[in-house]
């Protein structure tokens, strides 16, 4: 059985934790984080856009470390489960692979294609794996999506759209800074693009429009076209003003013989 480490313990590394307990093939060994009161299991203040608040966590079992160094320097770890912050993960993982660990990177793997390169180039040299935790594929409602697309269930997808909303994410600081966070469209438009890219294949084109905050997309509709002239897919991402709204995600798509939909 794999033994993995979390490094970071915010919402995500709370997130992270809870799948641990439900996971087969692996079992969490051990976390790290700066923060003596996590370190004691006391995780009560976390929070996020969905999910269970955070709460305690019983550390008896655990191997509790304070920083990524000592983990790398534990034999018994198979696979750092980074949860940092998104600035941190090219160093962060790029660390583990070369002593000798798989790596799972919450998204996004990095924060522009240049780290992402570094990253994979040094998962082969280290002839090591890194996963990105880009979970819509798993997700029921989206697996069935992907078969329906992927095995002509229903026939050929004509088009398609696909949504994400949250909040303002009082929680993440500096969410907006692009070279600490990357703001929604790393966020959380990285989530359909991911999946779109998946089912259909690289889009031949892509037209965006977006509204702006300091310079980076708060709110942004695209409209992607492919090799296929028939398909369509388009996507709405971004942040809400209103503090009440509930994050919501879905999508509806389009077949010759079915129209599938999910909203949440």
């Amino acid at each position: 059985m794999m033994r993995a480490a979390i490094v970071g313990v915010g919402f995500m590394g709370w997130i992270h934790y809870l799948a641990y307990q439900r996971a087969n093939g692996i079992r969490l060994a051990a976390f790290c984080s700066r923060n003596p009161k996590k370190r004691a299991g006391d995780w009560s203040d976390i929070r996020g856009n969905f999910g269970p608040p955070g709460g305690h966590v019983p550390v008896d079992q655990l191997k509790v470390y304070a920083s990524l160094d000592e983990i790398l320097e534990d034999a018994e770890i198979d696979l750092v489960d980074i949860c940092l912050p998104p600035h941190l993960h090219t160093d962060a993982a790029c660390r583990a692979l070369r002593a000798g660990k798989h790596v799972l990177c919450e998204k996004p793997l990095a924060l522009n294609t240049g780290d992402c390169d570094r990253i994979l180039a040094t998962a082969r040299e280290a002839d090591r794996q890194v996963l990105v935790a880009q979970v819509l594929p798993f997700m029921g409602e989206f697996q069935f999506a992907y078969q329906a697309s992927t095995g002509q269930r229903f026939g050929k997808p004509r088009h398609g759209f696909f949504k994400r909303v949250i909040s303002p994410p009082d929680w993440i600081p500096n969410f907006y800074d692009p070279h600490e966070v990357g703001g929604p469209l790393i966020d959380l438009h990285v989530h359909d693009t991911h999946f779109v890219r998946l089912v259909f294949g690289m889009p031949k084109r892509v037209i965006c429009t977006a509204e702006t905050r300091h310079g980076l997309a708060k709110y942004c509709y695209s409209l992607m076209e492919f090799e296929d002239a028939e398909l369509r897919i388009a996507t709405a991402s971004g942040v809400s003003d209103q503090s009440a709204r509930p994050f919501c995600h879905g999508f509806e798509l389009q077949f010759e013989k079915a129209l599938v939909g999910y909203q949440l």
